[in-house]
C-alpha cells in the first residue's frame, strides 16, 4: 500500500494534529507494510514523515520513500544529500522532460497517481497542495 502525504508549507503541528493523522494512517493501512511517498517540504510534510517513521516502528517492511522533483547538481548537493539520511529510498519519479519549473507540480500527479491513500493539510484554497487536492479529487482517489 502507497500513503502519500500533502499539506501547506505553514501547516502547525500540534499534538491533537499528529495523533488525528495516525489514527488515518492506521485505520487506511490495517498494519499492513507501507510505503510512504514523501516531498521533503515544508511543516505539514516533516508532520507526515513523523507520522510515517512511528508507524514504520511497528511495521518492520515499512518504507519511508522521499520523491524528488529534481535531479540537479545544485538540488543534490542542497536538498538530496541532507534527505538520503532520512529516508529509505529516494524516488525520481519519470519526469525528466518537464522544464524545472513545472517539476514539483508533475511529482505531485505522479505521488497521487501510485498513491492508494493520500492524506492533506490544507489551509487554504490555493497554492500547490490545494491544486494537488483538486487532482487527486478529480482521479477519484481516495483521501481524507
Amino acid at each position: 500500500m502507497v500513503i502519500t502525504f500533502f499539506g501547506h508549507a505553514d501547516f502547525s503541528k500540534d499534538d491533537e494534529r499528529e495523533k488525528r493523522i495516525t489514527k488515518l494512517i492506521e485505520k487506511a493501512a490495517g498494519n499492513r507494510d507501507v510505503d510512504f511517498y514523501l516531498g521533503g517540504y515544508g511543516a505539514f510534510d516533516y508532520l507526515g514523515y513523523k507520522c510515517a517513521l512511528s508507524y514504520k516502528k511497528g511495521n518492520a517492511n515499512t518504507k519511508i520513500d522521499f520523491i524528488t522533483p529534481y535531479i540537479t547538481e545544485e538540488y543534490e548537493k542542497y536538498h538530496l544529500r541532507e534527505n538520503i539520511k532520512k529516508y529509505d529510498e529516494i524516488i525520481y519519479p519519470p519526469i525528466e522532460n518537464v522544464p524545472l519549473r513545472y517539476a514539483i507540480a508533475h511529482r505531485n500527479r505522479w505521488m497521487v497517481d501510485n498513491a492508494d491513500y493520500i492524506i492533506f493539510g490544507l489551509l487554504h484554497k490555493w497554492g500547490g497542495a490545494y491544486k494537488t487536492y483538486l487532482y487527486a479529487k478529480r482521479r477519484k482517489k481516495t483521501y481524507d
